[in-house]
């Protein structure tokens, strides 16, 4: 009954957002988001997926077992947030007759957010390499 209800409240309240997005902008204002929706998701597919898949690969073969799970999660995690960020870091939408639009220093806020990702993946990996147990050489070792 509770995944009932919050399926019905999903889709009220998705329905009242289409609304209000069909009913409160222009023509080109939803043609602009149906390109950015579109964007995102070939971004993701044909850009996002493949370094992920690249990184994880050089990554199972260089990085110890350990590292493996943090790294992929850091990744995945900063890849995901840089594309939603594009639109901020390349100053879409400024316009020299309105200054307050795209006014704060987005880079260096994403320069912040690398480096905190960073520090959990180095904090993450070592914390599970200090619990990793020996066990031995395995197969390809011997």
């Amino acid at each position: 009954m509770t995944r009932v209800l919050l399926v019905v409240v999903g889709v009220l309240v998705g329905a009242y957002g289409a609304w209000l997005l069909l009913s409160r902008q222009d023509t080109d204002g939803n043609v602009a988001t149906l390109v950015w929706l579109g964007a995102g998701v070939l971004l993701h597919d044909f850009l996002l997926v493949p370094v992920v898949l690249v990184v994880m690969g050089l990554g199972s073969r260089l990085l110890p077992s350990a590292w493996r799970a943090p790294v992929a999660l850091g990744v995945v995690v900063l890849g995901s947030l840089t594309l939603m960020a594009v639109p901020v870091l390349g100053r879409f939408g400024a316009r020299p007759d309105n200054p307050t639009l795209v006014d704060r220093p987005y880079v260096a806020g994403w320069l912040v957010l690398a480096a905190l990702v960073a520090v959990v993946v180095v904090a993450a990996s070592l914390l599970r390499s200090r619990r990793a147990v020996p066990t031995g050489p395995g197969p390809e070792e011997q």
